[in-house]
C-alpha cells in the first residue's frame, strides 16, 4: 500500500509544538511552589600585595658594532663598546640570603659569515670590563680582561665559556645602593687572511646569585 507521508508531517508537527508548551506549563507550575528564598552571603578577604623586591639585570642596547681599529699585517683587530648593563636591587637586606652574592656572566657564539664565508671562533672575540657606578661602597668589581686565541697567556681563551663581567659578594651588604652599571671594551682578534664580508655573534650576558 502506498503510504502519503506528507499527510502526517502536520500531525507530527502539532504534536511536537503541544509537547514544548506542556513542559513550559509544567515548568511555570513548579515555579509557582516556591516556599521562600534564602541568601547566603560570600566574603572574601584579598590581602594587600606587599613587593618583596627584586634582583634584575638589563642592557641599554641589543646591538654594537665593532670597527677595525689597530691592525698589523699579521692580526686584524676590530673594537666596540658593549650596551650599558645595569644591575638593579629593590630587596631589603633582610630578605636576602645570608651570603649570598650576585654576578654576571658573559658568552658569545660564533661569528657568522653573512655571505657563507667561514665563521669566526668566538674564542677571536675578547672583552676589557669596566665599572661605570659601582655604589658608594665600592664594593661591586669588574672581571678580569679576556684575551683572544690570537694572543697568549691563561686569559687568552675568548668569550667561549661564561666570562665574568661584574660581580659583588655580599648582596645584602650593598642592597641599599640599589643599582650598579657597567660595560666592557669588545675587541675581536682575527688572521690577516679572515675572508671579507659581514659577520654576526650574539653576546649572552646572564645575572645569577
Amino acid at each position: 500500500m502506498k503510504v502519503n507521508r506528507h499527510k502526517f508531517l502536520p500531525r507530527a508537527a502539532a504534536i511536537t509544538t503541544a509537547t514544548a508548551l506542556l513542559l513550559g506549563v509544567a515548568g511555570m507550575a513548579m515555579a509557582d511552589q516556591n516556599h521562600g528564598d534564602q541568601d547566603v552571603d560570600v566574603n572574601v578577604g584579598i590581602s594587600e600585595i606587599v613587593d618583596a623586591g627584586v634582583l634584575a639585570m638589563s642592557v641599554a642596547g641589543t646591538a654594537t658594532t665593532l670597527t677595525e681599529d689597530g691592525s698589523t699585517p699579521t692580526v686584524r683587530q676590530f673594537k666596540g663598546t658593549l650596551p650599558t648593563v645595569t644591575v638593579t636591587d629593590t630587596r631589603a637586606a633582610n630578605d636576602i640570603p645570608a651570603g649570598a652574592g650576585w654576578y654576571v656572566l658573559g658568552t658569545s657564539s660564533d661569528f657568522a659569515g653573512a655571505a657563507g664565508q667561514p665563521a669566526i671562533s668566538a674564542s677571536h672575540l675578547g672583552w676589557q670590563p669596566q665599572i661605570i657606578d659601582g655604589g658608594e661602597s665600592g664594593q661591586v668589581t669588574e672581571g678580569d680582561q679576556v684575551d683572544t686565541s690570537m694572543d697568549s697567556g691563561a686569559n687568552a681563551v675568548g668569550l667561549v665559556d661564561q666570562e665574568l663581567l661584574a660581580l659583588a659578594l655580599d648582596s645584602a651588604a650593598i642592597a641599599s645602593e640599589g643599582q650598579w652599571t657597567a660595560n666592557a671594551d669588545l675587541f675581536l682578534r682575527t688572521p690577516a687572511t679572515v675572508a671579507p664580508g659581514g659577520y654576526s655573534a650574539k653576546l649572552t650576558l646572564s645575572l645569577f646569585e
